[in-house]
């Protein structure tokens, strides 16, 4: 890994000489910064780390515009009356190749007619060499009245640092926007977590998206940057070893946190190199070409850039657990609630102030079970808002008891089917036993599709990703509140039997991809031993593996065959052979295709389905249909019966007496 040479970007004194003697400087300045660029593009691509790309990008930058500054300003201007300030990430020391350089000129005072044209003089001069520059003119009380009014302009100016001029100016502005002046520290990581949340919400909610922007989006440099302010604004610190000192992160976390971020400015650079721009979204024109830069080659089981895509979700999953986990340690330390709110819950865990708390450091290790009991009691409990940051800590490490013998443990196998039978909470226990590690975990075969791509432009998340937005699809269909979006489904989902079978083929059904083979086969098997590992019987087994194996079947037919023809009609009512199976795959398959992309669903292919699904009912009730599985489904309805009823023997045999009384 070669070490960037700030004297190959720019060999100052010989740049000086030829500034001085030029009648051209434009042309002096324009060309050093290509060659400059051009020599940071080579030490990028012979792996230099990302960390030193930025840093010396930033003192190239300071250079120029230090020598534009000396070389513009008129000899009658005052230099005590001004400062120029790098502010945001410019500021930070983090520039990347084609980012925006944000500049203050920071004036004690007003500024004269001479310091005006002289600000609009050098702006225009660094734009006309090719610099993308965002600047302001202002005060030191310009900066003030700004700051106190908009958050963004604060915490630019908060990561102000002093280029040229004079330095009180920098040193005074710091105090005056200091959180004992404005924006206290409690205002300010209120308006801050408000802001990551609405900016999440603008990305789904999940970082996920197989074109994200790995700036803004969900475990994004942008999360980083959140965690680094209110650090800043609380600690009064930048550095993230600062997070160490106060207990909020481990060493192996803080390691962790930065060996992603550093893998997030390294693929930045890259987008910025090959666009030769401002890219921050990881587009499907440059992940290949990126894949390829970084080492990664196809073979036979995935291409290269699958793994590099996989990669990097990997990395930003992490850094979204980790800047969750330091949001809720600045909320505890930053908006302490006074008295605190202890309820008992059972003797592994409490709740505190509305959080589950473990009641002790070994609580998993001793009962492994309570890695899933923790969210079942999440979602068995509406008062619960969420788990505690430590107790979330615990979780994540413990991970490796989630093994073979854990999932044979019909604790553990009770708990997950009871969190799929519950009312509701579903999706919610779902997405955070997903983030957590411990979904992927315990259902192995999950695990394998966490972070794996699909490369087109017809899925628009992650494998993983997009299972769980179909489970949440379903859920939608049983809320009230979500009937104007799809009443004939919502209808039809309200008399569902055993709707946890299908939010079972919804976790499986692309279970399978990335495998090679046809991933509707494969995902059939593993969801039929899934099932039976959970002790559901033979017929609600095969009822789930089939809605699997034919979770594309109804969404073909619709879009590619002519429903019209009484034919299809009767092919398509003996495959799917009963109403039951019907109702159930027609309401996947809406989810489905909703959980692809969110531009892919349209009125047309809901109305095809509702007319297929419509005339395939009347051919089923006109009795096309051939019994499917007729033995077992009335020996799983005798079970299910027996189930419900007292346990003594009088009751069985009545009911035994009963039902053979009945035909099949």
């Amino acid at each position: 890994m070669s070490r960037v040479s700030r004297k190959q970007l720019l060999d100052e004194s010989r740049f000086l000489a030829e500034v001085s003697t030029t009648t051209q400087p434009l042309e002096v300045f324009r060309s050093a910064l290509h060659q400059a660029r051009h020599e940071l593009r080579r030490y990028h691509t012979t792996g230099s780390a990302a960390q030193d790309i930025l840093s010396a990008n930033s003192w190239l930058i300071d250079r120029i515009l230090t020598i534009s500054w000396t070389f513009h300003a008129p000899q009658e201007m005052e230099s005590k009356r001004s400062a120029l300030l790098a502010v945001g990430g410019y500021g930070r020391g983090e520039l990347h190749p084609y980012s925006d350089i944000d500049l203050l000129i920071l004036f004690r005072s007003k500024p004269n007619s001479i310091e005006r044209l002289f600000s609009e003089t050098y702006i225009r001069f660094l734009w006309d060499i090719g610099l993308e520059v965002g600047h302001s003119v202002r005060t030191l009380k310009d900066c003030l009245t700004q700051a106190r009014g908009d958050l963004t302009v604060l915490t630019n100016m908060m990561e102000a640092r002093f280029v040229f001029g004079n330095s009180t100016l920098s040193e005074e502005l710091a105090i005056r926007i200091g959180p004992e002046k404005i924006w206290g520290v409690r205002k300010f990581f209120l308006a801050k977590s408000n802001e990551q949340l609405a900016r999440h919400h603008r990305y789904n909610d999940t970082a996920f998206n197989l074109e994200p922007h790995i700036k803004e989006g969900p475990g994004g440099l942008r999360d980083i940057h959140t965690i680094t302010w209110i650090a800043q604004r609380y600690f009064g610190s930048r550095n993230l070893d600062s997070l160490i000192k106060h207990g909020f992160l481990s060493d192996d976390e803080c390691r962790m946190l930065i060996r992603g971020r550093n893998l997030l400015w390294k693929i930045r650079n890259a987008l910025h190199f090959l666009s030769e721009r401002c890219e921050d979204r990881l587009l499907f024109d440059y992940q290949r070409e990126i894949a390829l830069e970084f080492g990664y080659k196809d073979d036979q089981r995935s291409l290269a850039v699958e793994k590099f895509m996989k990669r990097y979700y990997r990395t930003v999953k992490e850094q979204r657990f980790l800047s969750d986990l330091l949001l809720q340690y600045f909320q505890h330390e930053i908006l302490p609630r006074g008295r605190k709110l202890v309820v008992d819950l059972n003797r592994r865990f409490r709740a505190v102030d509305g959080l589950i708390e473990a009641k002790h450091s070994k609580v998993f290790e001793r009962q492994p079970f309570a890695l899933l009991e923790v969210f079942a009691l999440l979602q068995q409990r509406s008062e619960l808002r969420g788990i505690q940051a430590s107790t979330i800590r615990q979780i994540w490490s413990g991970r490796r008891l989630v093994d073979s013998r854990f999932r044979n443990d019909i604790r553990c196998r009770s708990l997950f089917m009871e969190m799929l039978r519950s009312p509701s909470g579903q999706i919610h226990s779902l997405r955070r036993m997903n983030d957590y590690g411990i979904l992927g975990a315990y259902i192995p075969v999950f695990g394998r599709v966490v972070g794996q791509m699909q490369h087109d432009l017809f899925h628009f998340f992650t494998v993983d990703a997009h299972l769980l937005f179909v489970v949440r699809n379903l859920r939608r269909f049983e809320i009230k509140d979500y009937d104007d979006e799809l009443p004939f489904a919502s209808l039809i989902m309200r008399s569902i039997f055993k709707r946890h079978r299908l939010f079972l083929a919804a976790l499986f059904h692309d279970i399978a991809k990335g495998r090679g083979g046809d991933h509707s086969k494969l995902g059939e098997k593993e969801a039929y031993e899934f099932c039976r590992l959970h002790d559901l019987s033979e017929y609600d087994s095969k009822f789930v593996a089939w809605l699997v194996r034919h979770h594309l079947l109804m969404s073909w037919v619709a879009q590619r065959e002519d429903i019209s023809d009484s034919g299809v009609i009767t092919k398509f009512a003996r495959t799917v052979g009963n109403q039951e199976r019907l109702d159930n795959l027609y309401l996947l398959t809406v989810a489905d295709i909703r959980g692809t992309n969110p531009h892919v669903w349209n009125d047309w292919k809901g109305q095809l389905l509702m007319d297929l699904y419509l005339a395939t009912s009347r051919a089923l009730q006109r009795g096309v249909d051939a019994p499917v599985d007729l033995k077992e489904q009335v020996k799983d309805a005798r079970l299910e019966t027996a189930n419900l009823l007292p346990k003594h023997a009088s009751a069985i045999d009545a009911a035994n007496l009963y039902w053979d009384t009945l035909e099949p």
